[in-house]
């Protein structure tokens, strides 16, 4: 079992930043992926970013590549999602999940997640 908590989010103006961590426990991750989702109001759930736990290779959704930046702390077994250049667009809750099973077509794809964190949210203001 693979538990996941973010922490993090809040409330920031137009073109601050904000980090989001992701404490995973309950097994270890070295051949999984971890990755960020949000979802707006009224909106369905949109892949973020996702990082390969094994090699730090990272994918980017084309809406935050630029100004987002995925990385992990082994030792810590914790994900960070660091925002910088946020927009109100970028309001919506996060949440982190875990891919045991993946390939590399599926990464940005919900239903390789098969581990979800509770969300946090985050709203910039305008």
């Amino acid at each position: 079992q693979v538990q996941l908590v973010e922490s993090g989010g809040g409330l920031v103006q137009v073109g601050g930043s904000l980090r989001l961590s992701c404490a995973a426990s309950g097994r270890t991750f070295s051949n999984h992926v971890l990755g960020w989702f949000r979802q707006a109001p009224g909106k369905e759930r949109e892949f973020v970013a996702a990082i390969i736990w094994s090699d730090s290779s990272t994918v980017y959704a084309d809406s935050v590549k630029g100004r987002f930046t995925i990385s992990r702390d082994n030792a810590k077994n914790t994900m960070y999602l660091q925002m910088d250049s946020l927009k109100p667009k970028d309001t919506a809750v996060y949440y982190c999940a875990a891919a045991t099973s993946w390939y590399s077509g599926s990464l940005k794809r919900e239903y390789a997640y098969n581990y979800w964190g509770q969300g946090t949210q985050v709203t910039v203001s305008s």
